[in-house]
């Protein structure tokens, strides 16, 4: 990496309680990398090589089973994956691609391991990490079996308009076949329940969502802290 990249790499809160001998080890040894859109970047089954930093765009990592394909989550900057196969030295248990142009730092696993066992901030980073992905799995899991379709969609609105300035208007943030995914529907049926949401005064033109009656939404929603998080 240029001693530029180096040095904005330094400064990620993924690394504030690290000592910096640690992080310059890590490094030393990294890859600062540009991605196009669509670009599979690990593949399901295939060692974990690197530990992967969202730096700029977002992440899909889905799985595929025969000849069916799934979304199983969106990262987005800040974010890494996927840490339990890095910190493990096991095969990757999903693949990811590149939604968007991304740039991602690529930290070697071997490093990874090796700064994990000397520093304890970095192994409270970690550990962090892989209590977030598992209280999300957790929530997806809740989400998935006590809501129906129209009731995860409902919520997914509310939850990305928040995440949007609370504006009551946004574009998607991906195609409607990966948020279909996300939600465990098929493309079909993510239609009807976008039509069936227009008794709540949503309203979806193209790439576009305008919620005119957010009420009315939460009504429908019902969001819980415990599924959704404490945002909407």
């Amino acid at each position: 990496m240029r001693t530029q990249d180096i040095d904005e790499m330094r400064r990620l809160p993924f690394f504030r309680d690290v000592e910096a001998g640690n992080v310059d080890a890590m490094l030393r040894s990294a890859f600062l990398q540009r991605f196009p859109a669509h670009v599979e970047l690990v593949r399901d089954g295939e060692p974990a090589d690197f530990l992967h930093v969202i730096i700029e765009g977002t992440v899909e990592m889905f799985s595929g089973h025969r000849d069916r394909e799934t979304t199983l989550g969106v990262s987005g900057p800040g974010e890494s994956f996927i840490l339990a196969a890095v910190l493990l030295d096991r095969p990757y248990l999903q693949s990811a691609r590149a939604l968007s142009a991304a740039r991602i730092l690529m930290l070697p696993a071997d490093a990874v391991r090796q700064a994990f066992a000397a520093d304890a901030g970095f192994a409270r980073a970690l550990a962090a990490g892989t209590a977030q992905a598992y209280r999300g799995v957790v929530r997806e899991l809740k989400n998935q079996k006590l809501r129906s379709g129209l009731e995860r969609l409902a919520n997914w609105l509310l939850t990305h308009d928040v995440e949007c300035g609370s504006r009551g208007r946004f574009d998607f943030p991906f195609d409607k076949k990966v948020l279909a995914a996300r939600l465990g529907m098929a493309p079909e049926v993510l239609s009807r329940s976008f039509a069936a949401l227009a008794a709540y005064d949503v309203v979806v033109r193209g790439p576009s969502v305008c919620i005119n009656d957010v009420d009315a939404l939460r009504k429908l929603a019902r969001p819980s802290p415990t599924i959704d998080g404490t945002n909407i």
